[in-house]
């Protein structure tokens, strides 16, 4: 199911007209294109004719649904295969080697293989079951005319790939013009259909086992969207969505029409809460009783409190650490530590007096008195995903808890502040502090301080590279290595051939994840929707709940230091004059946001009112505690207000260091590139260009509607426009927020890289290039490449096999950093996914080049996603047999996702 990077098989590859290409010596025995063309045309016009020539009856207008549905795809597929043959004969130029076949047109050509396959299966499942007395012919027109429109949409997103490949440098997957292609990108992902890929074709490109789920996941979101703004309480706002979920879960272009609306036009903050319903009592309490119990499990409230590092270059010479003040100031950095075992220092007073009790557990592993272990001589820091608006160290704990037993080390998981509250600069500040924090107090971690690895999934992943590049910057003590699962490298609006994904990709829409990144990069929301959601009663109501929570916390923690003398106290002491902020925040909540609107001379000044408003919410929430004010003038508080206004201009300054880090502003333009590959061969350019199209008539320079397809095609569009922000911030481009932009000299000095990225992510192109650019600097990097996993499928890791082995793989790269293993070695072989299982024969002209699976599998170190093909009709795959074409153990999946065939609702 994965690619690692191994020595071949030795095999010649088999190109799409049956002879055996002399480019590429090495590679997987491939699928012949015609072949699976070939099958969709026959079933396709079977199934019209027998239909087209029966008697109509009762079911007449569903009939003719059904050969319409069969003609149109006949006339997609027939314009799709000549497109398809010709990414086949070229994208192996973009891999990263290969022995890694990974990059955006690859995924873009087996999605659309994909769909053709699940065509062929539900057309010959139609042929054998058509003379039924049970069956539906309404339901499959339904079937197939929402995979008909599925391939319509395919089709143009393969014309906006050849765009890319007439525009883009050769070797490179991403345009770098701030207009031309990518805001044609962005006008048809705003006006094209998507609701087809959230209806019965939810998730066709995952495997089998993941789509239940991904369903469960679109039923609750739409249901949860209609209770939204009802200002309910959480466990209101769910018994009303699971009311309402019925009626989506028996109609899914219900479903997909609504699911279509949400992902278009509702702001950052639904995606915020939705994404944090994980947290909420109930889930969270399940998802703790189903996962590894560990002895340890406490949050940590940190004080943002300046100390020396010593320099790596000369360990006589100090460096200071400033605690984070970007935006909301000086505050208390919250950390989780897991470990599966309690180990000297963790339970020490000094470590005790920053805990912050969430319930039993704390006091549990304390009462038991557990025998303690020696320290460990590794320890993980993490970096949570969520875009950088949502989750916490909680949402990840099913997983954390695992590695820690998995490795047997300590764990330490950040929780930094979130956008669009606290901006870019803040949670890279806080990482950043959390990681030297965790060198400076070794000894209360359990932890010998010997070697150290760095770990996130997306936001994370990025953040594990930007706190190294920071590292380095300050001069102290690098991490031993780092792994970043599907991480987010570029946060600009580029197109690349993965982020056309984002049409369909069902946890990544684009038009969420430029909202995400845009909270981050600190780009003001809309006032409207800011107003709307943020009133003065909802403010007042969360400050009274949290007022009354830190009163109860300070009166338990309190009668628990009587009871317990040993107990430190510092923890009641602290949550007293937190409690008092609170009330005093509460008092002057409505009496500020009257005096604000009654003095705004426009509504821009309405709008800063509201976002100082959700600052201090911030402040107040759950998540964290609102700064303490310091008993004496400091730098920190003087230099307050200035850094709120300024995102990061200067990444490199530090309070009283003896060590000065070069400035941000010292990287001139030239040193920010993309990796560019040696000027391809003549035979290399002819292939490329054959591909590669210009825009069509109507695109010049001065259209006011370019097109940007071959006339007589013209993809389906939505009935209303999707609401994208413009990405106008210069800041996305900072190094620190985008490390693909990074200069050479940066990047350099980075530790061994290791990168899990999965095959049909939208950002799988982030991690491709990021690196190929490692690699040309020539740093320590190993990529591996998951398939038939969405993106974040780390947090997934509870519901399936597939995503248990795919984590597992993550577990490897990091025990190969502990244990010091080369980067640039051939990984480890780990526990694989078992091979593909077929139960159905398959018709000799469908697929060719009977082979043995295993072996290519173990030529070309893959980790192979497997399920059994349930009996409805005619299977495709027969045993022993290839699927893929130039894909390798990617292309093995394709038969697999046919085993979804019981629709919600049908």
């Amino acid at each position: 199911m994965a690619s690692g990077k191994k020595s071949g098989s030795g095999k010649h590859e088999q190109g799409v007209n049956g002879r055996r290409s002399s480019k590429r010596k090495e590679g997987p025995i491939v699928m012949d294109t015609k072949a699976v063309f070939a099958a969709v045309y026959d079933v396709c016009e079977e199934n019209a004719a027998f239909f087209s020539s029966s008697p109509k009856g009762s079911a007449g207008g569903a009939v003719r649904r059904l050969v319409d549905a069969m003609r149109t795809i006949q006339e997609h597929a027939r314009n799709l295969e000549p497109v398809v043959s010709g990414f086949a004969a070229i994208y192996h130029h973009f891999d990263f080697d290969p022995h890694i076949p990974a990059n955006g047109y690859r995924s873009l050509v087996k999605v659309v293989r994909c769909c053709l396959l699940h065509i062929v299966h539900k057309g010959r499942y139609i042929s054998s079951s058509r003379r039924s007395i049970f069956f539906r012919v309404a339901h499959n027109a339904s079937e197939m005319e929402a995979y008909s429109n599925a391939l319509c949409q395919l089709r143009a997103l393969l014309y906006l790939a050849q765009r890319l490949l007439h525009d883009n440098s050769h070797g490179n997957l991403f345009f770098q013009e701030e207009n031309g292609l990518n805001q044609s990108f962005i006008r048809e992902y705003a006006s094209m259909h998507k609701g087809c890929f959230y209806g019965r074709c939810l998730g066709f490109q995952f495997t089998p086992s993941i789509r239940p789920h991904l369903q469960t996941m679109a039923i609750g979101l739409v249901s949860f969207s209609e209770n939204y703004r009802k200002h309910q309480s959480g466990l209101g706002v769910a018994a009303s969505s699971l009311f309402t979920s019925g009626k989506y879960a028996i109609d899914p272009e219900l479903r997909g029409a609504e699911y279509e609306r949400i992902t278009q036009n509702l702001d950052v903050h639904f995606w915020k809460s939705f994404w944090n319903i994980t947290e909420t009592e109930i889930l969270a309490s399940l998802a703790s009783m189903t996962s590894v119990q560990v002895k340890v499990n406490r949050m940590l409230l940190v004080p943002g409190v300046a100390f020396d590092l010593p320099l790596v270059a000369d360990p006589k010479v100090s460096v200071t650490i400033a605690p984070p003040t970007a935006h909301i100031g000086p505050a208390p950095i919250q950390m989780r530590l897991i470990s599966y075992e309690l180990r000297e220092g963790q339970d020490s007073e000094e470590l005790l007096a920053m805990c912050r009790s969430e319930g039993g557990s704390m006091s549990l592993s304390l009462g038991l008195k557990t025998k303690r272990s020696p320290p460990s001589p590794w320890l993980l820091v993490h970096y949570h995903g969520g875009g950088f608006v949502a989750q916490t160290s909680k949402s990840h704990e099913p997983y954390l808890k695992s590695w820690s037993q998995d490795l047997n080390v300590p764990i330490l998981s950040v929780d930094y502040s979130l956008a669009p509250e606290a901006p870019f600069p803040r949670a890279l500040e806080e990482c950043f502090y959390a990681y030297c924090w965790a060198l400076k107090n070794s000894h209360l971690l359990g932890w010998t301080g010997e070697r150290v690895c760095l770990a996130g999934d997306s936001a994370g992943g990025n953040l594990c590279v930007t706190v190294s590049m920071r590292a380095a910057c300050h001069g102290v003590r690098l991490p031993d290595g780092l792994v970043a699962a599907y991480p987010a490298t570029l946060l600009t609006a580029y197109a690349s051939p993965s982020r056309l994904l984002t049409l369909m990709d069902p946890l990544l829409p684009f038009s969420v994840l430029s909202r995400c990144l845009n909270a981050y990069a600190g780009v003001e929301p809309n006032p409207e929707k800011q107003v709307e959601k943020v009133s003065t009663l909802s403010m007042v109501r969360r400050d009274t709940a949290l007022l009354l929570r830190d009163f109860r916390q300070g009166a338990s923690n309190w009668i628990q230091s009587l009871l317990d003398q040993h107990r430190p106290t510092a923890n009641a002491a602290s949550l007293l004059p937190a409690a008092c902020w609170r009330l005093w925040a509460l008092l002057r909540r409505p009496l500020t946001l009257v005096m604000s609107s009654l003095h705004s001379p426009s509504s821009a000044s309405s709008s800063d009112a509201v976002r100082k408003s959700v600052s201090e919410a911030t402040l107040s929430s759950p998540h964290s505690d609102p700064p303490v004010p310091p008993k004496e003038p400091s730098d920190f508080s003087a230099r307050k207000d200035s850094l709120k206004s300024r995102t990061c201009q200067d990444l490199g300054t530090h309070l009283n260091s003896t060590h000065t880090a070069p400035l941000l502003s010292e990287c001139t333009p030239e040193d920010v590139s993309f990796f560019l590959p040696p000027p391809p061969d003549a035979s290399t350019s002819s292939a490329l260009s054959s591909m590669a199209i210009p825009p069509p008539g109507g695109s010049e320079e001065g259209s006011e509607n370019p097109c940007e397809f071959p006339v007589g095609f013209e993809p389906l569009r939505s009935e209303q426009l999707a609401d994208i922000p413009p990405q106008d911030s210069p800041i996305v481009k900072n190094p620190y927020m985008s490390p693909l932009l990074a200069p050479d000299s940066m990047l350099q000095a980075l530790p061994p890289v290791h990168i899990v990225a999965c095959a049909l992510d939208p950002i799988l192109d982030d991690s491709v290039m990021f690196a190929k650019r490692l690699r040309s600097v020539e740093r320590p990097v190993t990529l591996c490449i998951v398939d038939d996993l969405p993106h974040g499928f780390l947090s997934l890791s509870q519901l399936s096999r597939e995503t248990r082995e795919a984590t597992n793989i993550c577990v490897e790269r990091i025990r190969e950093v502990f244990q010091g293993k080369d980067a640039t070695a051939p990984p480890l072989p780990t526990n694989g996914h078992r091979k593909l299982e077929r139960t159905n024969a398959v018709p000799a002209d469908l697929l060719q080049n009977d082979q043995d699976i295993a072996q290519d599998g173990a030529d070309h170190g893959g980790v192979f996603g497997g399920q059994t093909i349930p009996e409805e009709g005619a299977g495709l795959t027969g045993e022993g047999e290839k699927m893929a074409e130039g894909e390798g153990p990617a292309g093995l999946v394709a038969a697999s996702n046919l085993g979804d065939t019981k629709e919600i609702g049908a």
